[in-house]
């Protein structure tokens, strides 16, 4: 079955019909690949939204190669890949050696990176943020490369506007968001000196039931726990979605390569989220703290026209997350901190 707005669930009975959703490919994302020739991996696979990336894609082109690349420190990642058809490579990507030695494929989804704990070593996060790309983007030079980044490359904007689009440059507060311009600069720098193809994909905030903003709010709201407003407004866009965009972005490679942010296109107000947690849980959420003028947010005009609107619209997310969070299904205990406004992960 194709993923389409007509056939999605009302909810998500468990993790495996969540992991079936998340790599259910739609039509418009199997004739985007269908335009790019040659194998996909995916660099980094081991993360939050690497392996159902990875099994979206093998289940969009299931006769091309999708190979699946990480250290593979965290238990069963690799096998429930490996059972969807991908392939996959124990590697070290601090190993300058061992990306040489990797297959050359011709389209690269890099996703490998470092946010929590970034302060705890800041020295490493530098090195997985800045130096891992560079390694890559020489060792890669004739592929396609699709590098994951994030909104928060940007600085605060108004929320009363549209956000920050992609012609604003980054300002960062904070040594993580400013070790993720390091990561595009790097790719920007050896896209540049050897044509390489590929697109800065900078994302805010992918909603998987177990984790993400709508996660963060509605657990707080369910257990009485209060809720700063502070940096009260936020994108997000359903994980399936921004894993799709991102596989899609092969196909919209630029030369030298360019950013394109993806998320939702509305601005909303974690206030709001908050009250709309309230009414399906039966109960008054607690609100501290006061909105702030400025928030981190991106303008996604470029990707709507791309790709169109997401295919999970806001309403249906707050739904299945409220389903999920009220019946004490499994959560990644990995908070987003959203609401932190300093750029200290």
């Amino acid at each position: 079955m194709l993923l389409s707005r007509d056939n999605l669930p009302e909810t998500i009975d468990d993790i495996a019909a969540l992991d079936e959703l998340l790599c259910r490919p739609s039509q418009a994302l199997i004739d985007d690949l269908r335009r790019v020739d040659g194998d996909i991996m995916v660099l980094g696979v081991g993360g939050k939204m690497g392996p159902t990336l990875a099994g979206l894609a093998k289940a969009a082109l299931p006769d091309r190669k999708v190979i699946g690349v990480a250290r593979f420190s965290e238990p069963g990642v690799r096998e429930w890949l490996q059972a969807r058809g991908v392939e996959t490579v124990n590697c070290d990507l601090l190993d300058e050696a061992a990306i040489k030695a990797l297959p050359k494929a011709a389209n690269i989804i890099f996703m490998a990176g470092r946010k929590f704990g970034a302060e705890g070593n800041l020295a490493l996060t530098w090195a997985m943020n800045s130096h891992v790309p560079a390694l890559v983007a020489q060792a890669f030079p004739a592929s396609r490369i699709v590098a994951f980044s994030t909104g928060c490359v940007y600085p605060f904007v108004p929320v009363d506007g549209k956000g920050s689009d992609e012609a604003m440059a980054p300002n960062p507060p904070g040594e993580y968001a400013q070790s993720c311009v390091g990561r595009e600069r790097m790719f920007e720098y050896f896209s540049e000196n050897f044509k390489t193809p590929g697109r800065l994909f900078r994302l805010n905030y992918a909603i998987d039931m177990r984790y993400g903003v709508l996660h963060d709010i509605a657990t707080k709201v369910l257990a009485g726990k209060p809720i700063d407003v502070a940096l009260g407004h936020v994108n997000f866009i359903w994980q399936g979605d921004a894993s799709a965009q991102a596989l899609r972005c092969l196909a919209h490679c630029t030369t030298p390569t360019s950013p394109i942010n993806v998320s939702g296109p509305e601005i909303l107000a974690v206030r709001d989220l908050a009250t709309q947690f309230g009414r399906l849980f039966g109960r008054e959420p607690v609100i501290v703290g006061k909105e702030e003028p400025t928030a981190w947010l991106t303008d996604t005009a470029q990707a709507v026209k791309l790709f169109g609107p997401p295919i999970v619209d806001t309403a249906q997310l707050i739904r299945w997350t409220a389903d999920w969070v009220s019946r004490s299904m499994p959560s990644l205990g990995k908070p987003t901190k959203y609401e932190v406004r300093d750029g200290r992960y």
